[in-house]
């Protein structure tokens, strides 16, 4: 697929898409998930991964500048060697999953990383800010986290709700919350590179669609910031969520 082939809806599509992913890159989460389904449908299942890695690294830089004095590195090198194990089985899965069923098997990710934002939350609200818990720290639980965020990421980049479900859990503050965030994504997404284009699911083709895209995206990621303050945060969480599942769910039936 070239530039000139696409139709006015995968336009239409790839600029939301493209835009929401900024956005959420740049402090509005949740909507990340959104742009998968709208690149899911506009260019189909599989080559929709593909498409959309190179945008979301274009998310990743603004949010890497904006929040480059905040991240904990310490954490982000602690989940990246597991996360590339990850990715390395989720490239051997992403060639053995037919097409056919591709849309589904992002739809059920989608939802269990829904599920796993909600169940998140509970255990926020469960346990005071002074609680220490030492599971986080340990390697069994962040082997395990990093690992699966590289299948979620190679197979539907979905990764989000798993790595923020760690951050969360060793309790980083707002900004390095952030900021490490940022980091991990961007390392992790450039990692991925060569292994979509080994999977013939990123070329020189679908790589100027997604620079085409990225724009938008950063475009996104800049907005976000200024106009973050301004949206009721339990209405916004209410809508984005409940489309998220709609979006999964939409995937799954077909």
């Amino acid at each position: 697929m070239s530039i000139s082939d696409l139709t006015v809806n995968q336009w239409l599509l790839g600029i939301i898409g493209a835009f929401c992913m900024g956005l959420g890159k740049g402090g509005l989460p949740g909507l990340g998930n959104i742009a998968i389904w709208f690149y899911a449908t506009a260019f189909g299942a599989k080559p929709s991964v593909g498409i959309l890695l190179p945008v979301l690294i274009c998310g990743d830089m603004v949010a890497t500048i904006a929040y480059r004095r905040h991240a904990d590195f310490k954490q982000v090198w602690r989940l990246m060697p597991w996360s590339m194990v990850g990715v390395v089985i989720g490239t051997l899965l992403f060639g053995w999953i037919p097409a056919e069923i591709f849309a589904a098997v992002i739809g059920g990710l989608l939802l269990a990383m829904t599920g796993l934002h909600f169940f998140r939350q509970w255990l926020m609200r469960k346990h005071a800010e002074d609680h220490v818990d030492p599971v986080p720290h340990k390697l069994w639980f962040f082997g395990s986290v990093g690992t699966l965020g590289g299948i979620a990421t190679m197979l539907a980049n979905a990764a989000g709700p798993i790595a923020s479900f760690y951050f969360m859990a060793i309790k980083l503050p707002k900004l390095s919350f952030i900021g490490t965030t940022a980091w991990y994504f961007m390392l992790i997404n450039v990692f991925k590179l060569p292994f979509q284009a080994a999977v013939n699911n990123l070329n020189l083709s679908s790589l100027k669609i997604s620079l085409c895209f990225g724009a938008f995206a950063v475009a996104g990621g800049f907005i976000a910031p200024h106009i973050v303050k301004y949206i009721p945060q339990r209405a916004y969480n209410t809508v984005i969520w409940s489309l998220i599942i709609i979006a999964s769910v939409s995937l799954i039936v077909g």
